[in-house]
């Protein structure tokens, strides 16, 4: 009975009170048409755009997708013609919550240490070049070099990024992996919870003409 309950427990919490985690970020679905704004000039990140954590946890044997995320980003993002030349956002971490306050607390303290580094950000180091100015509602692809500032670490990534126009608007998603130790994390394992030693950092940012 003892090993049941050990073993059966957090199954049922994760997969009847829980509930499955959020699904990984991603563009919304546009209507496909002809025309729009015109990209060229200064897109700001708007108040509906989210950024976050996703974690993989073992408890008692049983897996489980940790999820953390704000919508508290703030950033600009410059375009001229068929290149953008400067990408420059950022998250404020003491804002970033999960469905669970002992993971929160765990994150804010122990793990980011929200309080001596309360953002992360990203920089665009060099241009991104697209082959033309895709039409409204048809995403593309494209990989942008830059450095993630996380954990008073700075470090070089490539990431690969999905965007798209809608009729007055500019959509981004995407994710970089985060290998905890190359920004001084602690491994976020806790009490009877385990991690492996890597997550991501997703997001899907919405911006508007600044």
């Amino acid at each position: 009975m003892l090993v049941a309950l050990v073993v059966g427990g957090p199954f049922v919490y994760f997969h009847f009170i829980e509930g499955p985690a959020p699904a990984p970020l991603h563009l919304s679905t546009v209507r496909r048409a002809g025309g729009g704004v015109d990209v060229d000039g200064t897109w700001q990140v708007t108040a509906s755009s989210t950024a976050g954590y996703r974690v993989q946890e073992i408890l008692f044997g049983q897996s489980n997708t940790a999820v953390g995320r704000t919508s508290a980003v703030t950033g600009r993002m410059t375009i001229a013609g068929t290149q953008v030349s400067g990408v420059a956002i950022t998250v404020d971490l003491t804002q970033v919550h999960s469905d669970a306050s002992q993971r929160d607390g765990q994150f804010q303290g122990r793990i980011m240490d929200t309080a001596e580094h309360p953002t992360a950000t990203f920089t665009l180091t060099g241009p991104i070049t697209l082959a033309s100015v895709p039409p409204v509602g048809r995403p593309v692809t494209v990989h942008g070099a830059g450095t993630l500032s996380l954990h008073g670490t700075t470090r070089p990534v490539t990431v690969t990024l999905s965007a798209q126009r809608t009729a007055a608007a500019i959509q981004v998603s995407g994710s970089i992996p985060v290998q905890f130790s190359d920004y001084g994390i602690p491994n976020p394992s806790f009490g009877p919870a385990s991690t492996g030693d890597s997550g991501l950092i997703e997001f899907l940012l919405n911006f508007a003409r600044a």
